[in-house]
């Protein structure tokens, strides 16, 4: 998972939030303006991330663990796969054919996750960072 971030305007960098001490420190400071270099190194971000979600093959959700019929001798090897849809659990059995593939399934699922949550992240900022200009635009 992408750590918190905060968009710290003097260097125009994003920064990870360490404690609750530096979230109040850099929040109650005076910000610099932001700049429309910011803007589109954001959007050029976000087309980034659109490339790569177009590039994304077969996915599955979930996670692909091996139980046994006999735990505490380990016989009886299967695979499972368990997973969230529609606010449901469900498992899955997979044949051992098929383990390497939903694994891979399984793999791209997680990448497509965290690229939608930093296209989630950038946008909110790109938002932010709109919302200030406009709102420093209209205060002169």
């Amino acid at each position: 998972m992408l750590p918190s971030l905060y968009f710290h305007l003097e260097t125009f960098s994003l920064v990870p939030i360490g404690n609750i001490a530096y979230t109040c420190y850099t929040h109650n400071k005076k910000e610099a303006p932001v700049s429309n270099a910011k803007i589109r190194e954001i959007e050029k971000e976000i087309e980034q991330i659109k490339e790569q979600i177009q590039e994304i093959g077969e996915m599955r959700p979930g996670s692909l663990t091996q139980q046994y019929k006999v735990p505490k001798e380990k016989r009886g090897a299967y695979y499972q796969l368990s997973y969230m849809h529609k606010m449901k659990s469900r498992t899955d059995y997979v044949r051992p054919q098929f383990v390497d593939h939903v694994r891979t399934q399984v793999a791209t699922y997680k990448r497509f996750k965290k690229l939608v949550d930093r296209w989630i992240e950038l946008a909110i900022l790109h938002s932010k960072l709109i919302m200030d200009i406009a709102k420093k635009k209209g205060e002169k």
